[in-house]
């Protein structure tokens, strides 16, 4: 199981578009230096959606050529169609990945047998540890914690990135949660409690921004020091919301090269941070102790 604070990493890109694989390599370091338990890469943050699917492979290989067994890689390989999420799913393995994440798939809207019969199908066909994703605010595709559960006993179906930040689904994961199947956070702001609550980790975005706090966030709550937690937590609840002002990954992206740790870049049809939102991630960073 993969504990702790993950970083859904952002895929660093100069400013024509094209992706900087020195600035990724020295990110996959700043991030085992600053004590991230795992690198989720090629996610939403990591702007899958548009890169081409050589690139897609490409940054799993270079990330895990780097983390070099350090700490565990998870690849974004999910699609809103079932072959091609098989074919990144291969891709990662033969990387070397430690496990895949799997969005549920995006725009078509599938009901919950089709969800079902979706993973089921790349479980078995790809032997890889994978771990459900669902963002319905992305996806228009919520699946059902009834659906999960059904999941949940396929065996490297190993867990689940819940981003619906409701107490009652994730009492309803974490109710069937064991030592074989992990809940973990996909958003920001209520992943303390998630863990709090029995989950695992979280796979965040703001660990981009603050990867030392996140972590040490996480490991609290881990451990049940609620206060502790809460501590830090709250120095990070201004970079929990404002890094959403515009749409992932647009403000941390944004927020990670003012830190000079990335070039500007981002591909269309993102587009830089709008200017009136810079003192906004500014002073969320400045909270953080970021800057």
């Amino acid at each position: 199981m993969f504990q702790g604070s993950m970083v859904a990493i952002v895929t660093p890109m100069n400013e024509d578009g094209n992706i900087d694989k020195i600035s990724l390599r020295r990110l996959v370091d700043h991030h085992i230096e600053n004590q991230t338990k795992a690198i989720v890469a090629v996610g939403t943050t990591g702007e899958s959606a548009t890169l081409t699917h050589d690139e897609h492979c490409e940054v799993i290989n270079i990330v895990v050529e780097q983390v070099a067994g350090r700490i565990p890689v998870i690849a974004g390989t999910g699609s809103n169609s079932t072959d091609e999420a098989i074919e990144y799913t291969r891709c990662a393995a033969d990387s070397g990945a430690d496990a895949c994440l799997l969005v549920t798939p995006y725009y078509n809207k599938p009901t919950q047998e089709g969800l079902y019969q979706h993973y089921k199908k790349i479980a078995e066909t790809v032997p890889i540890p994978q771990l459900l994703y669902n963002v319905p605010g992305r996806t228009a595709c919520d699946m059902q914690p009834e659906t999960v559960k059904r999941l949940s006993v396929i065996d490297n179906i190993i867990g689940i990135k819940e981003a619906v930040g409701e107490t009652k689904r994730i009492q309803d994961l974490i109710a069937f949660a064991n030592d074989q199947f992990a809940i973990y956070s996909g958003d920001d702001p209520t992943a303390l409690e998630l863990i709090l609550m029995g989950g695992k980790g979280t796979i965040s975005v703001t660990a981009n921004v603050a990867p030392k706090a996140m972590s040490e966030m996480c490991q609290k709550a881990l451990a049940g020091d609620r206060s502790g937690a809460e501590a830090i937590n709250q120095r990070l609840m201004g970079l929990h919301k404002k890094l959403f002002v515009e749409s992932n990954p647009i403000p941390v992206k944004w927020a990670v090269a003012s830190l000079g740790l990335i070039p500007a870049g981002i591909r269309l049809p993102l587009t830089p941070l709008s200017e009136n939102f810079h003192s906004i991630v500014k002073e969320a960073m400045q909270q953080a102790q970021v800057i």
